[in-house]
């Protein structure tokens, strides 16, 4: 294994689909993989006595499904950094997998064009979703009921309460300039309250508050 190499378990029930991914990646130098599973207690297993910077998990395997290896990282907290790689891109797995600490998910059907540059951010740290994954997340979240749990201000208790409204009509999808009509407020300074939630929240971009949204169950 050659140093400053990012270092890659794959685990899949099909090997045909394993030596298409080793394929791929075996076309970026930067890139090493050094290992592979398939089921999901053979990736247990493997990881006792090894070690990767990045595991890429098939959800639906023999033995343990991804969902069950997830869990069992979490539980041991020995989570490595893992991006799910699945035929399925249900609002409720991707909410799943979130909640079960992965950092990527992508569809199997795009895995070819996505798989190098999601273990690249992953390893930077850095969240990752195939653009089908973006699509059906903002998709799925937008127009949904917004939870009106009592903790919900305590939750957010780094936001003011004008910041709360706008978090809550954005979450229902409404524009910048219908939020500024709703609320009185200019639509400059609508903006302003959103990049200022954005800030404090630690999100880049609309697509990185839908996944804060989904992923802290603030929308159903």
């Amino acid at each position: 294994m050659e140093a400053n190499k990012i270092t890659v378990h794959v685990a899949d029930d099909h090997k045909m689909l394993i030596d298409g991914i080793i394929a791929v990646l075996k076309t970026e130098s930067s890139i090493e993989v050094v290992g592979y599973s398939l089921d999901g207690q053979s990736v247990l297993n493997w990881f006792k006595e090894n070690q990767a910077d990045i595991l890429i998990l098939d959800i639906g395997m023999p033995i343990m499904d991804g969902l069950d290896v997830l869990r069992s990282f979490q539980s041991t907290n020995q989570m490595p950094n893992t991006i799910v790689l699945t035929s399925y891109n249900e609002l409720k797995l991707i909410k799943e997998v979130l909640k079960l600490g992965a950092k990527g998910f992508i569809t199997k059907v795009s895995a070819g064009e996505n798989i190098i540059e999601a273990i690249q951010k992953v390893h930077n740290d850095e969240l990752y979703f195939s653009n089908d994954i973006k699509s059906k997340i903002v998709d799925s979240f937008t127009g949904k009921k917004v939870n009106e749990n009592p903790q919900f201000n305590d939750y957010f208790g780094m936001l003011s309460e004008r910041e709360i409204e706008l978090l809550k009509l954005m979450a229902q999808e409404h524009s910048i300039k219908e939020i500024a009509d709703m609320l009185n407020i200019a639509p400059t300074t609508a903006e302003t309250h959103k990049k200022n939630i954005m800030n404090k929240l630690g999100v880049k971009n609309a697509l990185g508050l839908a996944l804060y949204l989904v992923k802290n169950k603030i929308v159903e």
